[in-house]
């Protein structure tokens, strides 16, 4: 048996009044989503602990079956080990975004854009090593990432006052307060300034203004954390695999859970992604793994730019371009294997951040026999119908390790592999 997680990051979502009051699940044209969901166990799973925060991390965390209240310590830390960088005893890892801010006349400051218009990653690399190269020392070191995300590694105790927030949450919004945490700790108000006027003079910036597109002005710093402790998948489950994203929080908790983590050219985390390429990587790791993951971080970023064109766009190409290529090549080769499709967490238009709801989704069983499934759902794949169903076939699951341990529980006698 083989098994497949499909993540729509953040697909999840409230009626949107210029989608006629309907969802962009509802709306989106997604064929072989709808078919599958249709012969389906419907599950509605918790994947954010009540007091956690509703970040992709702690719910992708506990969609590959690890409970947050055991094992999640940030952000930052998860993407260091994407990125091969090892945290020191005693250090932190921050999350550093390249940002979009405004200076209002008044003296306080906007966030315009969490990503500093989803700015490329050779672009961004380049801004980072200038900003490494001026304020970089003993003390904090940035290391380059994937388009607007970075990561800042900080040597010794944090001040306990820092209390960070992620810039997504605050878009067009007066983010003042959390910026002035910044200044008043002086090595960070020195970076903080410092990079700033590194970020304005840089010829990077200077071309985006002059093609009209956001200038990356500022870092923000979150999400920070120490380097955690975990087992991986094959000695809690027995399962080998990998994980595909082009994020690299994800790539993260591949790399701490034991998986594989493919690179794939192109791959950006938007909608413009290498979407053949992660099938690809997939498919090609089933050949020989158990286990396979492809996120696709569109819909999330979809949500936070309040675009619900781009949105239903990302549901439509999930569906297209990765749910069923995938689907169509396994019936190809004849080999059992359950799929699921799911998001991680909501993340609604109207709200432009992430939501802690239960999060609907779908076990497609592709045995003959249909032993695998209990109940199939009987309907299209959208929030309002997934709930119902799943409260009928009372698969209303608590936690995301409650669901992973259904998802990868073989039939009786069967092996893995």
């Amino acid at each position: 048996m083989k098994y497949i997680l499909l993540i729509g990051d953040g697909m999840g979502d409230t009626p949107v009044p210029e989608l006629g009051n309907k969802t962009p699940l509802e709306v989106a044209n997604k064929p072989c989503i709808d078919r599958l969901c249709a012969v389906a166990e419907p599950m509605l799973v918790r994947t954010v602990p009540e007091g956690y925060p509703p970040g992709s991390d702690v719910a992708n965390l506990s969609l590959l079956g690890y409970e947050p209240e055991t094992y999640y310590t940030g952000r930052a830390p998860l993407e260091a080990a994407s990125m091969g960088i090892e945290i020191p005893a005693g250090a932190l890892a921050f999350r550093c975004n390249l940002v979009t801010v405004r200076s209002e006349e008044d003296g306080r400051l906007t966030m315009l854009d969490h990503s500093a218009g989803h700015i490329t990653t050779p672009e961004a690399t380049e801004l980072i090593q200038a900003v490494q190269a001026a304020c970089g020392t003993a003390r904090l070191r940035l290391y380059p990432g994937v388009s607007y995300r970075h990561l800042l590694i900080h040597q010794g105790e944090a001040p306990v006052s820092l209390n960070t927030v992620p810039p997504h949450d605050y878009l067009s919004q007066d983010v003042t307060a959390f910026y002035e945490q910044y200044l008043a700790v002086d090595y960070l108000a020195e970076l903080m300034q410092t990079s700033a006027q590194v970020l304005a003079e840089h010829p990077i910036n200077q071309q985006r203004a002059a093609e009209g597109k956001g200038e990356a002005n500022s870092l923000w710093i979150w999400g920070e954390g120490r380097k955690p402790a975990m087992n991986t998948l094959l000695e809690r489950h027995g399962i080998t695999g990998s994980l595909i994203s082009a994020v690299d929080l994800l790539k993260g908790l591949g790399v701490c859970s034991g998986l594989e983590v493919p690179e794939v050219e192109g791959a950006t985390g938007w909608l413009d992604t290498n979407y053949q390429g992660k099938v690809d990587a997939a498919l090609d790791a089933l050949k020989q793994q158990d286990f396979a993951v492809v996120h696709i971080e569109a819909p999330d970023e979809a949500g936070h730019q309040g675009s619900a064109t781009d949105k239903v766009r990302a549901i439509e190409d999930f569906d297209s371009k990765v749910v069923a290529p995938v689907v169509a090549a396994m019936d190809r080769r004849g080999e059992p294997y359950r799929l699921v499709v799911t998001m991680d967490h909501y993340t609604p238009i109207a709200r432009r951040t992430h939501e802690d709801w239960p999060v609907p989704m779908f076990l497609y069983d592709s045995s003959d026999d249909s032993s695998g499934v209990q109940q199939p759902s009987g309907v299209t794949y959208t929030e309002a119908n997934i709930i119902a169903a799943a409260e009928q076939a009372r698969r209303c699951l608590e936690s995301g390790a409650a669901f992973f341990t259904r998802f990868v529980s073989p039939k009786d006698g069967e092996k893995h592999g």
